[in-house]
């Protein structure tokens, strides 16, 4: 699977888990370049609190464009150390 943002590849695995549609990409897949960490959080209330990076593909940023929990609820710990994506990012085979 490989995520993709403004004709670049961010983000490329054959070990993703699949969650309400959403692939995760293990953390050691993502291309550090393009990810900016924030601040910004939400919460799931199965999964716990979500964490987001923002990229920047040469001269465009996508805000919150990628999420991750850093310590998931114990219903969701196959997602911990992985990212997945939104906000006109990508997924394809």
């Amino acid at each position: 699977m490989k995520a993709i943002w403004n004709g670049t590849v961010v983000a490329e695995s054959s070990d993703t888990v699949k969650v309400e549609g959403n692939h995760y990409f293990p953390l050691e897949s993502i291309n550090q370049s393009y990810f900016q960490k924030n601040d910004h959080q939400t919460i799931c209330p199965w999964k716990g609190t979500a964490s987001y990076y923002s990229l920047r593909v040469g001269d465009k940023q996508n805000e919150n464009a990628a999420w991750y929990y850093p310590e998931p609820k114990e219903g969701a710990k196959e997602i911990k150390n992985r990212v997945a994506f939104w906000k006109g990012v990508e997924i394809k085979d």
